[in-house]
């Protein structure tokens, strides 16, 4: 890379509920951001920061030193990769950074198709959605080439509290998996809370709200409480149920069994809409 790590210029593609904000982070620090969005209404949200934007993820990645992708899943990043130009605007020294949650060797794969063009390549998923992004307070978890890492570590840090370098190619995804079951399993136990206190002649959120920040307490429940919502459930439904299939297929790689974790987390995937719509009945009571 030709330029100094804090001068950088940066190439975001993902302008969504938490790619928006990890990119106005970028924006808003000593980085130069250039951007590339499928639909110009997406490149709203940057308009009060400074940023170059492209007419394709060719020239994006022909003007960048790291290019950040913060798309739904392993098949966009393939996309992104075959689109007109790209692989001939890839070049010696770029890093290729996958912010989404996806297959541990899927990534791994993408890593080899790269390298072969010395192109490298990080799994960096994030966790924390869209309000951690925006309080710039996400988790990013790392894998690939750890000089790579090293160079895009300050880059990481403007929309993280915490960044992790976990090992090589593959073991962002690990890790971002792992946390996610972790997740959906607590979720479980918050919709049968939830199931349970609405059958109680008890105010729903009260509860919910006192057990939030008591020992029983968790992300997940507190979450519950103040950042989902009914409209955005059925989405966040999608995302996790994808999630705990690569979380099973990861695990079972190894030849190890995901079963009990699987079935818990997918139990509590099932189950978002109506532990939400349980809380939104109740407070309109």
């Amino acid at each position: 890379m030709t330029k100094n790590q804090h001068t950088a210029r940066v190439g975001f593609i993902g302008l969504g509920d938490q790619g928006a904000p990890m990119a106005r982070a970028i924006g808003d620090s000593s980085f130069e951001l250039h951007v590339w969005a499928r639909r110009p209404q997406s490149l709203e949200t940057l308009a009060s920061i400074p940023h170059t934007v492209h007419d394709s993820p060719a020239s994006l990645a022909a003007a960048v030193d790291i290019l950040e992708l913060c798309l739904r899943d392993d098949r966009d990043i393939w996309q992104v990769l075959g689109t007109l130009g790209v692989e001939d605007a890839l070049r010696p020294g770029l890093i290729v950074v996958n912010h989404g949650t996806g297959d541990p060797g899927e990534n791994r794969e993408i890593a080899e198709h790269l390298a072969g063009k010395k192109v490298a390549y990080l799994d960096a998923p994030v966790s924390g959605g869209g309000a951690g992004a925006r309080a710039r307070t996400l988790t990013t978890m790392a894998g690939g080439d750890h000089k790579a890492y090293e160079k895009c570590q300050p880059v990481f840090a403007m929309f993280s509290r915490t960044v992790a370098y976990m090992g090589p190619s593959g073991s962002g995804q690990v890790t971002k998996l792992l946390n996610n079951a972790m997740t959906m399993s607590n979720l479980d136990n918050a919709v049968n809370l939830i199931r349970l206190v609405s059958r109680l002649d008890m105010d729903v959120q009260a509860v919910i709200d006192v057990i939030a920040v008591s020992s029983g307490g968790s992300t997940i429940l507190r979450s519950l409480r103040t950042d989902t919502t009914p409209e955005i459930a059925p989405h966040l439904q999608g995302l996790m149920r994808k999630d705990i299939e690569h979380f099973a297929d990861a695990i079972r790689a190894y030849g190890l069994d995901p079963e009990p974790l699987h079935d818990r987390g997918l139990a509590g995937a099932n189950g978002l809409s109506e532990a939400v719509g349980l809380l939104a009945a109740d407070a309109g009571r």
